[in-house]
């Protein structure tokens, strides 16, 4: 795509030309923000300033046109979100990062083609967001090949690509006016040791110093600085704040031509592209053993879903099955019916007193996810979202008929909700693809939007198809967006892998074995997933942090803790009866694996057992966070009484929140779950269930074809 280079004249920004364009975008034009006339530097906290005497000589370089924009907005949102939650939410009147928007609006005035903008922002948020939300409203995408490096690497590969930055300022500890003028190079050691001593950000994140960019492969021309002046602002013994006044530079031609080519990241780190060999390894195996492809439900399911079911505790709100009437007219366009879901959901919360903004999870259930569908939905769902929407896991299911659209949440009215909403393409993760972020935090819970395997820089699928890939892009991708979204990291409770094609479960098993994944897990097999992808990975997550009493209960201390891992079954044996009017002569009965006759009546018996798995944390007045519950025959009410009273799971059922009830379609489940909810919450206390039917179910260390499957999350 055609691009135009936010430019501060750093290294930073004018290393990320040399990845858009290794990632054959083309640069069309500069954009940059000045302080007003007669100031060297302001105090901004989006923009480099410093500098800007100097950064004509690097459009020129680069030889292409510059627009210029004097910032008069002041930092007025300084928190980490910006612009409003709420649906069409514009920026923040008078701030400066609507200087950003006018100067892009400029750009694209001119240059009504350019489709993206060049970002070089490494690990600062506050910036990253503005820029997404600028570019949002203009529809730009951020290309932010940067975002998420390691710095020390970073800074070898810049000097190793050719690129020539001086330092302009300094104002970190351990670097003085003698370092002004010098060059990366030359710097590095020193950087390197600062990093050592006091924790320095290597490439200067944390504003420790700023440079000026002479050279890079990407300049037509070098720059000279002629004439420069040392400006003290801050005289300190130990962090001296002084920078570089260009008073006179020019224009050179470059002795010979460079390679513009630069380093690029391998695609997996290594031990996901040991995840992959694991995967290519056992799908090779199951051609060997001509593995069967999946299975795909001749009719859709009769079972029709309860309204909408909600549940409170505290401040926490669950909403379950919120879908279209199947009374409706059928011929109803999708978006509509989306549009109708999100209505339903918008009065459920103000009933609660909560709204839109407070959600920190859906789950949204299509019919399919063919292009046109996704788009349609997407479109619908961005009308009740603004700026960090809630984390989403999207599907197309088996719906039962009538019904186009469901969906269920979680939300809570909490302050130190935190989202994790990256917009830009990188090497990092996938930037969203819908209306959704990567993460959102509501402590002590990060709730983390599926995944799949895409590309990051590309936001496409491997070619050629590669379930390996697939899967070890899946793994790290989430792996990655956990450790962005809290800076250390969590501890998964609960895995969901939604797959569509069950010959693919035995791969995604052992790859979670190859990763020692120890939580509840569930292999989930649905019509559709996004783009087309083969597995799709939903995790829920635990800060892991608590704070307990001392020992003389007067004070508190907050503590980190690993949760633990446990399962079960739990076995009967009961008899069935079966009339052969159920089966034509000679066929085989699913639920026993005998021949029938076309006149007797068959008796058999059959092993019912039902299976159980919690993650939970050792910390006195908790209870497990996550159980996932699966079952298969026929249950006894003595079954689940025992099942209840376990002394892992019998202090869980007064704090379940929410049910995710996953059900084949061709099973036979509601009397089950009827049973195991009756026994288990009684009248009161049932958590916010939402049915979805599945073509398969599975779990972790067993081969069972469970007939479903509950996934219950609590707070305590």
């Amino acid at each position: 795509m055609k691009y135009v280079a936010l430019l501060s004249g750093g290294k930073d920004s004018c290393y990320n030309l040399s990845h858009c364009n290794a990632n054959g975008h083309q640069l069309v034009a500069a954009a940059t923000l000045s302080p007003q006339s007669g100031k060297d530097e302001i105090d901004s906290y989006m923009y480099q300033t410093v500098g800007q005497d100097a950064i004509e000589f690097v459009a020129r370089a680069l030889e292409v046109p510059l627009y210029r924009r004097v910032i008069q907005g002041d930092a007025i949102e300084q928190n980490a979100e910006y612009g409003s939650r709420s649906a069409g939410g514009a920026g923040v009147l008078g701030d400066e990062t609507e200087d950003l928007y006018t100067l892009l609006e400029h750009v694209k005035a001119h240059h009504p083609d350019v489709q993206g903008v060049s970002v070089g922002a490494i690990l600062s948020n506050y910036q990253r967001v503005r820029v997404e939300h600028v570019c949002r409203r203009l529809s730009l995408t951020p290309l932010a090949y940067l975002w998420q490096r390691d710095q020390a690497e970073l800074l070898s590969e810049m000097i190793a690509a050719g690129i020539s930055s001086v330092l302009i300022k300094v104002a970190g500890i351990g670097l003085t006016v003698k370092h002004l003028g010098k060059t990366l190079n030359e710097m590095q050691d020193t950087l390197t040791r600062l990093n050592r001593l006091y924790g320095l950000h290597i490439c200067g994140e944390g504003g420790e110093y700023e440079t000026l960019t002479l050279d890079s492969p990407l300049f037509k021309h070098r720059i000279v600085l002629d004439e420069t002046e040392v400006v003290m602002h801050t005289d300190n013994e130990f962090a001296p704040v002084a920078y570089l006044r260009i008073k006179r530079a020019s224009l050179h031609p470059k002795e010979s031509s460079t390679d513009s080519r630069v380093e690029v990241l391998p695609l997996l780190e290594d031990r996901f592209g040991k995840l992959k060999n694991k995967v290519e390894n056992s799908v090779l195996e199951g051609y060997e053993n001509g593995s069967s492809g999946t299975y795909e439900p001749t009719n859709k399911p009769h079972h029709i879903p309860d309204h909408p079911s909600t549940h409170t505790i505290r401040s926490w709100l669950a909403i379950g099955n919120i879908h279209t009437d199947p009374s409706l007219d059928s011929e109803i366009p999708l978006e509509e019916q989306v549009r109708d879901c999100f209505i339903q959901l918008q009065g459920i919360l103000e009933s609660h007193d909560l709204r839109m903004e407070d959600v920190a999870n859906i789950t949204l259930l299509l019919p399919s996810l063919a292009p046109e569908v996704f788009a349609a939905a997407n479109k619908a769902y961005a009308e009740f979202f603004g700026a960090s929407p809630p984390s989403r896991a999207c599907v197309g299911v088996d719906l039962p008929e009538g019904v186009g659209v469901m969906l269920e949440c979680v939300a809570r009215k909490d302050n130190t909700r935190r989202a994790l909403h990256v917009q830009g393409l990188s090497y990092w993760a996938p930037a969203n693809i819908g209306p959704y972020s990567q993460a959102v935090t509501v402590e002590p819970y990060i709730f983390v939007s599926g995944q799949i395997g895409l590309l990051p820089p590309s936001l496409t699928l491997p070619s050629p198809p590669s379930l390996a890939l697939e899967t070890a892009l899946v793994f790290q991708h989430t792996d990655r967006v956990i450790r962005a979204a809290n800076a250390t990291g969590g501890h998964v409770l609960l895995s969901l892998y939604w797959l569509a094609d069950d010959a693919d479960t035995i791969h995604i098993r052992r790859a979670c074995e190859t990763f020692c994944e120890k939580t509840p897990t569930l292999f989930l097999v649905v019509a559709s997933l996004p783009r087309g992808a083969r597995v799709e990975k939903q995790v829920l997550v635990h800060t892991g942090e608590f704070t307990v009493p001392d020992e003389d209960e007067d004070t508190f201390t907050q503590v980190c803790r690993t949760p633990e891992f446990l399962s079960g079954d739990i076995h009967a044996k009961r008899t069935q009866t079966s009339h052969t009017a159920d089966f034509l002569s000679g066929d085989v009965d699913a639920e026993c694996g005998m021949t029938t006759s076309s006149e007797m009546i068959l008796s058999s018996t059959r092993s019912s057992m039902l299976n159980w798995q919690i993650s939970r944390f050792d910390v006195s007045g908790t209870s497990p966070q996550c159980v996932v519950i699966c079952a298969r025959g026929h249950l006894s009410q003595e079954d689940v009484i025992e099942l209840g009273n376990l002394p892992s799971l019998s202090a869980f059922w007064e704090i379940a929140l929410s049910a995710r009830l996953f059900h084949r379609v061709d099973a036979d489940f509601s009397s089950g779950w009827l049973l195991v909810s009756r026994v288990l919450f009684g009248d009161k206390n049932m958590p916010a269930t939402t049915s979805i039917p599945c073509r398969y179910i599975g779990t972790q260390g067993s081969d069972e074809r469970w007939d479903w499957a509950v996934a219950f999350v609590g707070v305590s």
